[in-house]
């Protein structure tokens, strides 16, 4: 299959697919939606992109996205660890602790908060569109006191130097990763399997106190777990919003299909991103 994810190569989300779908090909796309269009174009058969993190909670362009943009659908996801390091240039090896430039994703820079604000309080922060991205820069910019946050995959590929290990500010630091198809799929991917998922997207009907609680009481009553509830911007106004929730099971013939059904007759729209099974690296 062809496989598209975000890059550069030795992106977080190029370990994850290379874990998870080795033997496939691999293409890197710069951004987020361009993997998504990737997709959606017939350009690749899936994509692989960054959902959520431990740390920093969702990547909501991906979110936004899904439900705006494009009509793709969740058919795995990969849960992997994310280790953060420091790397330089090696020809600025002797000067490090004096960079005057940090480049990494938003994410990462986030999740290493505490470690730049105690040993670099003051260094220029850069966002680059992916951890790799800011490694390659670096890689071609030798001459210029800047270091990048990446994983050891990245360092090995720009050929940089980690000067420091393990940066991020919390131990758990976990990652989810969605592969998304065009049309529902099984995907069977040779790494540890957990339990199944649903994840469906809910706009109430406008102004109708109690509206929400209705929704969730579909779940409640039938016992139907849900591990996650978030609320996005619909872009249509202040104080509009959608729902995204992750359901701990996979979508069966009866309780899921009549909570739905429970949850469309109180005036809700309801998008069904997928029914998939989660794996973990």
């Amino acid at each position: 299959m062809k496989i598209a994810y975000l890059g550069p190569e030795a992106s977080f989300t190029d370990l994850a697919v290379r874990s998870a779908f080795a033997g496939d090909e691999r293409y890197p796309y710069v951004t987020i939606p361009e993997c998504i269009e990737a997709v959606m174009e017939d350009k690749v058969d899936l994509a692989v992109v960054p959902l959520e993190n431990a740390l920093e909670g969702s990547v909501h362009i991906t979110i936004d996205y899904l439900f705006h943009e494009a009509d793709l659908s969740i058919v795995a996801e990969i849960t992997s660890p994310i280790q953060q390091h420091l790397m330089i240039h090696p020809n600025q090896q002797e000067k490090w602790q004096d960079v005057h430039k940090i480049l990494s994703h938003s994410h990462a820079l986030a999740q290493c908060h505490k470690y730049l604000h105690h040993y670099f309080r003051g260094v220029s922060l850069e966002q680059t569109t992916s951890t790799a991205a800011a490694a390659k820069y670096v890689s071609e910019n030798p001459e210029h006191p800047i270091a990048a946050i990446g994983n050891r995959l990245a360092s090995e590929k720009y050929q940089l130097m980690i000067v420091q290990d393990d940066i991020h500010d919390f131990h758990f630091n976990h990652t989810r990763f969605i592969v998304l198809s065009k049309d529902p799929r099984n995907i069977d991917v040779p790494i540890s399997k957990s339990n199944g998922k649903t994840t469906v997207m809910v706009t109430l009907p406008s102004d109708r106190s109690g509206a929400l609680h209705q929704v969730l009481s579909a779940f409640s009553w039938r016992n139907i777990n849900l591990s996650k509830i978030e609320s996005r911007p619909l872009k249509t106004g202040l104080g509009n919003y959608f729902f995204i929730i992750d359901i701990e099971q996979q979508i069966d013939e009866v309780l899921i299909p009549g909570a739905i059904a429970e949850i469309e007759a109180l005036d809700c729209n309801v998008k069904v991103l997928g029914s998939y099974q989660s794996y973990t690296l």
